[in-house]
C-alpha cells in the first residue's frame, strides 16, 4: 500500500487556500487580476476558483467586483478552539464598548498569528474591519509579539519584543496593515505559555496607548481566569 503521507496534494485545493491566505494578508478587496498576479495564476483559473469560493461564502464581491474574505470564514472560525472563543467573546465585547475599537482574538499556527474571532464597534462613525482568518508572521505586529512575550528571552529578540515584556503588553504601528495601530496582550495558560492573544486595532493617533494597554491587559487576565 502506498504511503499516504507521500500522496500528492490537490493542486486546486492548494490554490484555493492560497487565495484565502492572500486575501487575509492584504486585508482589502482585490481585483481578479491582482489576485492572479500575486499567486502566479492565469486570470481564468483565478476566476473559477473565486467563483467556487464565493458559492461557499468564503469570499464575496464588493460593488466594483473586487474580492475579499466572506462571512463563511467567520462561520468556520467559530469552530476553532471553541472554549477559548467562548471565554474571550465577553471580553472582546467589553473592550469594544470601553475603547470604541475593533477587538480580536489571535492564536498561533506554526509561525503565523491567526485571527479566530473579532468584534467591531456598531456605534462609531468609522472603525477598522479585521476579519477572522487574517494572518501574519508571528514576529510582526502587536498580536504576534504578544504571542512571543511568554517565551524565554533571546539575544535575537526585537527591541519591540523586549519593550513588550517590560510593559506587559505589545504595541505596533503599520507592521501588518499600513496606517493601523494595534495593542495586544497574551492570554496565559496554566504553564505560563501563551494560549492566545487579545488585541485591539485602531487608527486614532490621539488614543492613550498606556490606557489601551491597561484595558487589554485586564481583559486578557479575565479570559485566562475563565479558562482555568
Amino acid at each position: 500500500m502506498a504511503d499516504e503521507g507521500a500522496a500528492p496534494q490537490s493542486q486546486t485545493l492548494d490554490r484555493g487556500i492560497r487565495i484565502l491566505e492572500h486575501l487575509a494578508a492584504v486585508g482589502t478587496p482585490q481585483p481578479i487580476a491582482e489576485i492572479g498576479q500575486a499567486l502566479g495564476l492565469h486570470r481564468s483559473i483565478t476566476y473559477r476558483l473565486l467563483r467556487t469560493l464565493e458559492d461557499h461564502q468564503l469570499v464575496e464581491r464588493d460593488a466594483v467586483g473586487h474580492y475579499w474574505l466572506g462571512l463563511g470564514i467567520a462561520g468556520l472560525a467559530r469552530g476553532v478552539r471553541t472554549d477559548l472563543q467562548t471565554a474571550a467573546l465577553p471580553r472582546l465585547n467589553a473592550l469594544v464598548a470601553e475603547l470604541g475599537m475593533t477587538a480580536f482574538l489571535v492564536v498561533r499556527a506554526g509561525n503565523e498569528a491567526v485571527t479566530v474571532a473579532s468584534v467591531e464597534p456598531q456605534d462609531t462613525a468609522a472603525h477598522v474591519v479585521y476579519r477572522p482568518g487574517t494572518r501574519h508572521p508571528v514576529g510582526r505586529g502587536a498580536p504576534g509579539l504578544a504571542l512571543l512575550m511568554p517565551e524565554p528571552p533571546s539575544a535575537d529578540d526585537r527591541e519591540a519584543l523586549v519593550e513588550a515584556r517590560r510593559k506587559g503588553w505589545a504595541s505596533s504601528h503599520g507592521e501588518v496593515i499600513a496606517g493601523l495601530r494595534s495593542v495586544a496582550v497574551p492570554v496565559l495558560g496554566p504553564d505560563g505559555g501563551a494560549r492566545a492573544a487579545l488585541a485591539v486595532v485602531y487608527v486614532d493617533e490621539s488614543a492613550d496607548v498606556d490606557e489601551v494597554g491597561r484595558a487589554v491587559t485586564t481583559a486578557a487576565e479575565k479570559v485566562a481566569a475563565a479558562l482555568r
